[in-house]
């Protein structure tokens, strides 16, 4: 399964999980992923440790998400990127939209 979805048990984090390609492919299962974070305000945290490859239309859907979440969750974090997603997070400046780490 390309995309996995977690709850903590307390409900306080949602970790979304891509693995291979985050790409066009992705834009159903991606948005019922983060479509119900429920009443905990939870923080979110799309991990890319397993991402191989993200395109425009990924970028794309991290930018739906946040705008479609607002003040829903607590934050959003993109963490374990490979070194050449984060590149391409980096010249795409979502530094500035989110806590990449």
């Amino acid at each position: 399964m390309p995309l996995h979805r977690q709850f903590a048990n307390d409900g306080k984090e949602l970790i979304i999980a891509i693995k291979g390609k985050f790409d066009f492919g992705l834009v159903q299962e991606f948005r019922q992923a983060y479509g119900n974070v429920g009443d905990q305000q939870p923080t979110v945290f799309i991990d890319l440790r397993e991402t191989e490859y993200l395109d425009s239309s990924a970028l794309g859907m991290l930018l739906n998400m946040r705008k479609s979440l607002g003040k829903s969750v607590k934050g959003i974090h993109i963490i374990n990127c490979r070194p050449e997603v984060r590149s391409i997070l980096d010249i795409s400046r979502f530094d500035k939209l989110f806590v990449i780490e």
